[in-house]
């Protein structure tokens, strides 16, 4: 029997205008389209976000991944919503759903059914709220999600190799929401609801919108910080690297300033973000009534790879203060984080046990990194005043509580649920915080007793980690600590392991090709993991995405922080020769290896890499 028989069809929002009059709704209120498939789970934005619409008293339908190269039948089906459209393109940037690092087509997308490519456009934003603004220019158009969230200024774009203008411009959508998007998002439905127009909406939180060359700044209590224009930006690269500086500290402050920018005649305007939700803001959304399911009408059409992955996941936290700088969590989540109760969760967990295919294995109990959970200033006045974009880099923050024990109860307590076998923690864990930490310190916050929980009870044969590099140069310019750490945390795994009768792995992840990484880094990396009797499997290529300061400095060739040059591999020959290195275990790349360890005269290192003694 299919899981979703187990529900009616209107324990999902309606996707068809059949689906809408099983309600008996004659108009809906507002209708979301969106590039993913609809799955009917916390861990899918659009799910999130239809479910809160639908909570605070609104008709809401959503159309997933639309056709929009037909005769539009998709986006006129459902007619047109009383207050608004919605638009996303899904839970990652459409650019980076589509391509790898090597701009190559991928031939799969997770996020609809049966794997398939080719449901969602390039730029899916801009597409469809560009046809949605043709078809019906009265209805207001409202973007948000990964793809809006991170293009939401001046912008480097990988793909086109071209810096654009705010997203607003090319989608020409009246209303941008950036970051998570629940708080606006209410604000918004309250006000269109009481016969306010979009236009009016200019002093909301966390929203983004553009104001015409004869239209007045609205003013504000706080204050305002205006930034290099675009046309700016585009004449000189410094200009555009200056401006990250300031839009990553604003958009990581308690007290933010509101940041204005020129694009031609017109300025843009992004609001300040909304405070940190708090434990009851956050539970609310986590506890809405999902079905946690696909919508049955993918039922015959094949499973959906990345509900696959996360069906059986609970997500304690939202935010990650790492700050790193490939990633771009941060920019759309922020660095503070927002933990939800411990209610709450142990809820999620009966949920997950009493699905009908649980097997009895929760598989993450985590957030962006999962060792977060409960964790924030312990002075707020000090971080009123702070601009840092990471709270453990270049060392953690005395001001930062890192107590463990929070996490350590909560795997307990969902370990001991009857129905669970195991509950692992799948989430990367920031092992810096964990070890070579003062003595004291360790003890009160619980880094052994965390270390030896989770090795021994939450891991399945495996733990993923991301150190990402071993150069201390180029870690300090991804703001990742020490590879020494490294060293550290694999010491007390192995030991750990060896006490408990264990023989799990560690599978650390790397980067190649990131700002500051040359191929003399890339070959010391080779040979450190060797040495430490790693082959690598798990690797990636630096891929440019917007907002994040590393693609900063891949386009512009400057760190924003410094203003000092730094070297990026930037050609396809550069990628490629960085990457053989990961695979020095391959025959086909000896020769390759050999004659160029020997032109940069560092015999060294063909002896560690080439020797017989491989692991």
């Amino acid at each position: 029997m299919p899981l979703e028989s187990t529900f009616k069809i209107t324990d999902w929002l309606p996707t068809t205008l059949e689906e809408v009059k099983k309600r008996g709704w004659e108009q809906l209120d507002v209708i979301l389209f969106s590039g993913d498939a609809y799955v009917d789970h916390p861990s899918f934005g659009h799910a999130v976000i239809t479910r809160i619409i639908e909570q605070s008293g609104f008709k809401i339908a959503i159309v997933p991944q639309p056709n929009w190269r037909d005769d539009l039948r998709d986006f006129k089906k459902l007619g047109k919503p009383r207050l608004f459209f919605g638009v996303t393109a899904g839970c990652m940037d459409s650019m980076v759903n589509h391509y790898t690092a090597n701009k190559r087509l991928r031939s799969n997308d997770a996020y609809t059914p049966d794997g398939k490519s080719g449901f969602r456009p390039d730029y899916a934003t801009v597409v469809y709220s560009s046809i949605l603004k043709k078809l019906y220019p009265e209805v207001p158009v409202i973007i948000g999600g990964v793809e809006a969230s991170l293009r939401r200024l001046t912008h480097y774009d990988y793909w086109s190799n071209k810096l654009k203008p705010s997203i607003l411009y090319e989608s020409k959508a009246d209303l941008l929401i950036y970051g998570m998007g629940e708080q606006a998002l209410k604000e918004i439905l309250k006000r269109l609801d009481n016969n306010e127009r979009i236009t009016d909406l200019k002093n909301i939180h966390q929203t983004v919108f553009c104001l015409g060359n004869n239209e007045k700044l609205p003013e504000i209590d706080g204050a305002t910080v205006e930034i290099n224009s675009h046309d700016e930006c585009l004449k000189n690269k410094k200009s555009f690297s200056a401006n990250f500086k300031i839009i990553e500290q604003e958009s990581n402050k308690v007290q933010a300033r509101r940041i204005i920018q020129k694009v031609g005649k017109d300025l843009l305007v992004v609001n300040t973000p909304f405070s940190v939700m708090t434990e009851k803001e956050i539970d609310a959304s986590f506890d809405l009534p999902f079905t946690r399911l696909p919508h049955p009408k993918y039922r015959k059409r094949g499973p959906i790879p990345a509900y696959e992955m996360i069906k059986h996941s609970i997500n304690m936290h939202r935010g990650c203060f790492g700050g790193c700088s490939f990633c771009t969590i941060s920019a759309h989540q922020g660095k503070f984080v927002a933990s939800r109760s411990e209610k709450s969760i142990l809820k999620e967990v009966e949920a997950v046990a009493s699905m009908p295919n649980f097997k009895g294995y929760i598989s993450d109990l985590g957030g962006p990194s999962a060792n977060m959970y409960k964790m924030k200033g312990i002075h707020q006045r000090v971080c009123d005043s702070c601009a840092r974009a990471s709270c453990i880099f270049p060392k953690v923050c005395s001001n930062l509580n890192t107590d463990h024990k929070p996490m350590s109860a909560i795997y307990r307590k969902a370990a001991a649920h009857p129905k669970v076998k195991k509950a692992f923690i799948g989430s990367g864990i920031r092992y810096d915080m964990l070890v070579d930490r003062p003595a004291e310190e360790t003890q009160k916050n619980g880094y052994n007793e965390y270390i030896d929980q989770v090795v021994k009870n939450h891991v399945s044969g495996r733990l993923k980690i991301a150190p990402e590099h071993t150069s201390e140069p180029v870690l300090k310019q991804m703001r990742k600590p020490s590879f020494s750490h490294f060293h550290s945390f694999k010491k007390k795994f192995d030991q750990t392991n060896q006490k408990a009768g264990l023989r799990q792995q560690l599978i650390p992840y790397f980067i190649s090709s990131h700002p500051a990484s040359t191929t003399v880094e890339m070959a010391e990396l080779a040979a450190n993991t060797k040495q430490l009797g790693f082959r690598l499997e798990q690797v990636q290529d630096f891929t440019p995405t917007p907002m994040t300061l590393a693609t900063v400095i891949y386009y512009s060739g400057i760190d924003p922080y410094t203003m000092k040059p730094i070297y990026t591999a930037r050609t396809k020959d550069e990628k490629l020769n960085q990457r053989k290195f990961f695979f020095w275990y391959k025959r086909e790349n000896w020769n390759w290896i050999r004659n160029t360890l020997n032109k940069m005269n560092r015999p060294d290192l063909e002896e560690l890499l080439l020797s017989k003694k491989r692991t």
